[in-house]
């Protein structure tokens, strides 16, 4: 097998470990230890495209049951490894199966003063895992992918969307969940929600048991009225909550442990409020969504001042180095510095995707409507301006079809829907009509465009568990209705066209 690379020559990078995996068990870097997976080869690769680059790369290549095709897969936060879930999936399936730790290894934070290795994580990484792996695929099985497809979730879905703006012939299909696109300015939100929560230690930071309550209040007052099910304990269209947080209850009572106080009250509007520039007023990003407080990556995190710094501020210390002060950040001048800096490299705001569609290329892009830590609102945004670029939505579906899934936390998870088909575990039938990627497949391989995919809440979020619920999810605009029946069937909804827009909008200085 090693005869078989031992004369390849990998544009820009050196072939570092061959590993014939057999057993059906493959063991970790880690020591931990993933089962059930075909035989494959696995195909370690190190890039530097620039001297400062140092990009890591697996690709897996199984023996027997390769399809034909390729599958990228993204990574998530700062990345600085290699993620082998998606790596595991695509295996699975059958497909050629590419990650990278995106240039960042061994951490984010690390990367001060390495500006060539920002644009690796970027956009370069991806590109160049790309290519790299189509010429492993080729010198492996002697013969090219018929098709390559890309998915990925949160950074994932930032490196989705870098693929059809940069390079939009890497890929015949894209995948883009809770995409970080825009991510000098999501960054700037998770700064604006710390700098609120913090702006009094001890006293504005709300416990696990008070965002509980702030997210139950929201729910319970809009319960039944925007679509959803009398006793869903999520909400189906955000946009249609009418939420004032003057009606969480307070702590002026007798009972003073339950409810919140006036100080926490305040921080918890600023939140609301999103970030705005202090001088201007200009909207720089869009604030968290209204009951996804209490969810995964959610308040907890992003008030927390030893986690949030050390997962999600990493990009101020590579512009302001590593003592900077995030108490004293200028949301106006500041800022402006950071984007000088990074936004041409990082943010993936282009709306103009006519060269993926000329290509002949499909993108899926979802984003569950609980999701705290990359907000539907601006995937949402980022849609409609593609469909302003296009000039209509249906010539955008004619490529591009956006899914919003009620009740879904970041990536997955949630109090509602937490499945649509990428899950590790499957216990429903891979179909198009239950699985997004065998929806994404059949549209670029056979021109049949999703327009329902079933989404499924398993108990606590885990397969093995069985299913909970299911309901069926529509291209934007449209959204699950309750009709009547079983509200745990599907068949109990209907498609449903709600109205298009109706979220907050950065400034057009905010959009690079």
């Amino acid at each position: 097998m090693e005869d078989m690379f031992k004369d390849a020559q990998i544009m820009g990078g050196t072939i570092t470990n061959i590993q014939i995996v057999s057993t059906g068990d493959f063991t970790l870097p880690d020591g931990r230890i993933i089962t059930d997976l075909p035989a494959f080869c696995r195909v370690v690769v190190n890039l530097k495209p620039t001297p400062q680059s140092d990009i890591h790369v697996e690709v897996w290549l199984p023996h027997e049951i390769w399809n034909g095709r390729f599958l990228g897969t993204g990574n998530g936060g700062g990345a600085g490894f290699i993620n082998y879930t998606p790596l595991a999936f695509g295996l699975r399936r059958g497909y050629a199966t590419a990650n990278t730790d995106l240039g960042t290894s061994p951490n984010a934070n690390t990367l001060i003063g390495q500006p060539e290795r920002w644009a690796d994580f970027g956009h370069r990484a991806t590109h160049e895992m790309t290519v790299a792996a189509k010429q492993i695929i080729r010198l492996f099985y002697e013969r090219p992918a018929s098709y390559s497809y890309f998915i990925g979730c949160s950074t994932g879905g930032q490196q989705a969307l870098m693929e059809a703006q940069r390079y939009p012939s890497d890929y015949n299909g894209i995948i883009a969940g809770a995409p970080a696109n825009n991510r000098t300015h999501l960054h700037t939100g998770f700064l604006w929600n710390f700098k609120a929560m913090n702006q009094l230690p001890g006293r504005t930071t709300l416990t696990k048991e008070q965002i509980d309550l702030v997210t139950n209040t929201a729910v319970r007052q809009n319960q039944g009225k925007d679509g959803g099910a009398p006793g869903d304990n999520f909400l189906t269209d955000p946009r249609k909550c009418n939420f004032d947080p003057d009606t969480i209850p307070n702590c002026y009572g007798e009972d003073n442990n339950y409810g919140i106080t006036s100080e926490q009250l305040s921080a918890l509007k600023q939140v609301y409020a999103g970030p705005t520039n202090p001088r201007t007023g200009e909207r720089i990003y869009t604030p968290l969504p209204y009951g996804s407080e209490n969810c995964a990556g959610g308040l907890e995190l992003q008030q927390d001042p030893e986690k949030l710094p050390q997962s999600l501020l990493y990009m101020f210390k590579w512009v302001f180095g590593a003592d900077f002060d995030y108490s004293k950040f200028d949301f106006d001048r500041d800022l402006d510095t950071l984007n000088e800096i990074l936004a041409p490299i990082l943010n993936a705001n282009n709306p103009d995707l006519n060269e993926m569609k000329e290509f002949g290329g499909k993108i899926l892009m979802y984003t569950g409507l609980s999701d705290p830590l990359v907000p539907y609102q601006d995937a949402l945004h980022y849609y409609e301006r593609v469909v302003q670029a296009q000039g209509s939505l249906a010539q955008t579906q004619e490529f591009f079809r956006f899914f919003l899934v009620p009740g879904m936390g970041h990536c997955g998870g949630g109090p509602g829907l937490n499945d649509i088909g990428l899950g590790v575990f499957r216990s429903v039938v891979q179909d198009s009509e239950h699985d997004v990627f065998t929806a994404l497949v059949e549209w670029v391989e056979h021109g049949k465009a999703p327009d329902t995919i079933i989404a499924t809440a398993f108990k606590d979020s885990f397969a093995p568990n069985g299913i909970s619920f299911q309901r069926p999810i529509y291209p934007y605009p449209k959204l699950p209705e309750y009709v009547s029946g079983d509200p745990n069937l599907p068949s109990s909804y209907q498609g449903v066209e709600y109205e298009r827009g109706g979220v907050l909008k950065p400034a057009e200085r905010y959009l690079i």
